[in-house]
């Protein structure tokens, strides 16, 4: 992680040190929750993940096309240090923001929350080279085509300082008895 994160410049022209990833003794517990819907349920009811790679905080808006979430960028040196995270972990809020719409959009018709797979991304383009612990970020995905269960989305991560964009391609299983078993 360390060589990746030194051959990228942030915008002040400074190079973020990544620190060896260690254990954290005072992690304080995470729930995620769906913020602005009401209480529609916790991020980790609309993923398939647990724990700490349930990143997202909050889903704070959604509708049929796509979804808003934040984030508080966090310290447990699961992917970074105490100071800072690469910003290609990005990827993986949007990601998960995109496993979010999915899901709500699966409750919205009563079928369980699926597993699905990131196909690639492209056009990834960041302005940081890392996410400074502690700041917010927030992630809009907008679905731009769906065939099947293909999907692009146009993604954007916004923070002080952060203007994160990139298109990403990614493939949901048909829900069938053989796949509901993964």
């Amino acid at each position: 992680m360390t060589a990746i994160a030194d051959d990228c410049m942030d915008a002040g022209g400074t190079t973020p040190r990544m620190g060896e990833v260690e254990q954290r003794r005072e992690q304080l517990p995470r729930a995620p929750t769906v913020g602005a819907l009401g209480g529609a349920g916790a991020v980790a009811d609309l993923i398939p993940h647990s724990g700490n790679m349930v990143l997202l905080d909050r889903i704070i808006d959604y509708d049929d096309q796509g979804l808003t979430a934040e984030v508080v960028v966090r310290d447990d040196g699961l992917l970074g240090d105490d100071r800072s995270i690469p910003a290609w972990v990005g990827i993986e809020y949007m990601a998960q923001t995109i496993a979010a719409y999915a899901g709500m959009m699966a409750k919205q018709v009563n079928e369980p929350i699926r597993l699905g797979f990131l196909l690639g991304t492209r056009r990834y383009s960041s302005n940081v080279a890392a996410f400074k612990v502690g700041s917010m970020l927030t992630i809009r995905v907008k679905n731009i085509m769906q065939d099947d269960n293909l999907g692009v989305f146009d993604c954007r991560i916004l923070g002080e300082g952060v203007d994160v964009t990139a298109n990403l391609n990614v493939y949901q299983p048909p829900l069938n008895k053989s796949m509901s078993t993964l």
